[in-house]
Order: structure tokens, then C-alpha cells, then sequence
């Protein structure tokens, strides 16, 4: 099943799901809505309220709370998004100018702040205290996740497991919980609610596993990003550690560690991706992203067949088909 179908499947769940974000990020604020307004409406794939949805109705919602909890969703990532560029210093996001560049960096903090808080008051607007327990969980652990990469950065000794730690909480975890209560609003059994937390989890992972990959395979027009701001910003991803571990002589390791340490790999990319290129470092990570995707898949079995569960089953393996 691809993209368009699946967006097509869901296109009256996420045309409600835009309304209400429209509508929730309204305030009496000018600013607010000027810069909220931009943020919202700045190209993305609202991938995670997408997967709600579809979630929701593989598990057979009646009601209308998967709207509720999608626009939640999609304001804890916008949030994270608006804090994270002003702590890159990013400058270009899904091929538009960062919020942080235009409005700079104090409104975009606030406003970050703004669509967390909204974000709660929608929470209580679903009168379950397991929604509020999750999710501020969940939130509490993408802070942590963002504060983890903030230490990795320009730490050539970090480890395979603390970057996945790094993308657990930065990534995963919010894919995590968007899919367990999707199992929670509609009461089902702990089992079916640990496979689709599970389904979450594995399919988060892939998915940053996969932009991470992209960071050294795209140029800025194709992935709405800068190439390589990863590596200009010293953050050791799997790609370039896998490089480093596995490079074929010590000039090459210790360019890459440099790179790292001192965050001035950018004008050495091109020897990089070669580097890469020579130790197999696309291609682990890659393998990587697929054994992620094939959990996901399989945390899937215990879900009474349906196209909303074909679906979901899509979704996990085109969050890799992006890197091939």
C-alpha cells in the first residue's frame, strides 16, 4: 500500500485532525499566532497524527478522541521541533526557513513552551487520567532524550546503545505513545496495548535511523534540510560512529573522530560519505532500519486483520523506503 492510499484511507480523520490544530493554536497572543501559524502550516508530513488515526481505527474507535489525541500528538512534536532548531542554530527545515530564523530565537522557545502547555489542556479535555499519565511520561522522556544528545554531542566515545537511547527518547517514544493509546481510548486488552506501544516503538527507531542515513545521502532540496548538518554539528550518529569504528586506516578514524569532537567535519563530507561508502556504514545502519521495521510488523500480529492494519504495516516499511 503507498503513501497516497494510505492518506486517502485517512483523509477525513486528518482533515479534522488540521481543523482542530488550526483552531487550538488560536490566542489572543499576536505573536502566537503568527508564529504558530507558520509552524503548522510549514510543509510537514504530519506522519504522527497520521499513524493515530490509522491506529485508532485498527482498533475500532467509535468516537471522535483520536482527533483529540492526534492534534495532542502533533503539538509535542512541533514543540520539540521549535526548541530543538534553536538549539542546532538550524537555519532550514522541510525546505522553508527555520521559525527561529524568521521570528528568532526567544519567540520560538515561548511559543514551543505555548504548544506544550496547549497540548496539556487538551490532554484533560479527554478526561482519562492513563492519557495524562503517558503522555506526560512520554514528554518528560523526549526532554530527557533531547538533554542525552545534547551530552552525546561531540563525544566520539558515545556507543551504539546510547544512541539508541538518544533516539529512543528523541523519536521513538512519542511514535510509542501515540500508538498505545490509540489501544488505551479504545480499552483494549494489556495485550493488544503492548503490541501497538510496541508497533510505535520499533517504527520511531526506524524512522530516525532512516533520517539519519538520509543526512549523508541528500542534498538540502531533496530532504528540506541542510546535508550534513548532523556532521557540522558534531552529533554522532550510527552512520558516522559505524564509519569511525570500522574505518580502514587511522587517518580515517581520526578525521572522523575530529569531526565529532570539534564539529568541523563539513568540508571534509565528501571524504566521509566516502569513508562510509568503504566501511559499509550506509548499509548497517540501513539493516538496522529493517530489523526495526520487522518488529514492528510483527508487534502488529495480535490486530484483527483490516486495511487500517495494512496500513500501519505499510507505514513501517516506507519510513525506510525513503533511504533506498
Amino acid at each position: 500500500m503507498d503513501i497516497e492510499k494510505i492518506r486517502a484511507m485517512a483523509s477525513d480523520d486528518m482533515q479534522a485532525v488540521n481543523q482542530l490544530i488550526q483552531q487550538q493554536v488560536e490566542s489572543d497572543v499576536s505573536l502566537i499566532n503568527q508564529l504558530g501559524f507558520y509552524i503548522v502550516n510549514s510543509g510537514g508530513k504530519r506522519l504522527r497524527p497520521l499513524l493515530t488515526v490509522l491506529s485508532a481505527r485498527a482498533m475500532g474507535i467509535e468516537n471522535t478522541d483520536h482527533h483529540t489525541l492526534a492534534a495532542i500528538i502533533e503539538f509535542i512534536h512541533t514543540a520539540t521541533l521549535l526548541h530543538d532548531d534553536v538549539v542546532d542554530e538550524s537555519t532550514l527545515r522541510r525546505g522553508q526557513e527555520t521559525a527561529n530564523a524568521i521570528f528568532g530565537n526567544q519567540a520560538s522557545v515561548l511559543v514551543g513552551d505555548f504548544l506544550y502547555t496547549r497540548s496539556f489542556q487538551m490532554m484533560v479535555s479527554l478526561k482519562r487520567m492513563r492519557v495524562m499519565d503517558i503522555l506526560s511520561q512520554a514528554t518528560n522522556q523526549i526532554a530527557e532524550g533531547e538533554v542525552l544528545q545534547l551530552m552525546n554531542c561531540n563525544d566520539a566515545s558515545t556507543t551504539e546503545q546510547r544512541y539508541f537511547d538518544v533516539i529512543y527518547g528523541k523519536t521513538a517514544r512519542l511514535f510509542e505513545a501515540a500508538t498505545q493509546l490509540s489501544a488505551v481510548l479504545t480499552d483494549q486488552p494489556q495485550a493488544v496495548e503492548t503490541a501497538m506501544q510496541d508497533y510505535g516503538k520499533h517504527l520511531g527507531t526506524a524512522f530516525q535511523l532512516a533520517d539519519d542515513i538520509l543526512d549523508y545521502m541528500a542534498d538540502s532540496e531533496e530532504m528540506g534540510k541542510n546535508a550534513g548538518d548532523d556532521l557540522a554539528e558534531g552529533k554522532p550518529t550510527l552512520p558516522l560512529l559505524y564509519a569511525m569504528w570500522n574505518a580502514k586506516n587511522d587517518d580515517d578514524r581520526q578525521l572522523i573522530q575530529d569531526a565529532i569532537e570539534q564539529g568541523n567535519g563539513l568540508p571534509h563530507l565528501s571524504k566521509i560519505q566516502q569513508i562510509m561508502q568503504d566501511t559499509g556504514a550506509l548499509e548497517y545502519t540501513t539493516a538496522c532500519a529493517h530489523k526495526e521495521v520487522q518488529k514492528a510488523v510483527d508487534a502488529l500480529a495480535i490486530v484483527p486483520d483490516s486495511p487500517f492494519k495494512e496500513a500501519l504495516a505499510s507505514l513501517a516499511h516506507l519510513s525506510v523506503a525513503r533511504t533506498s
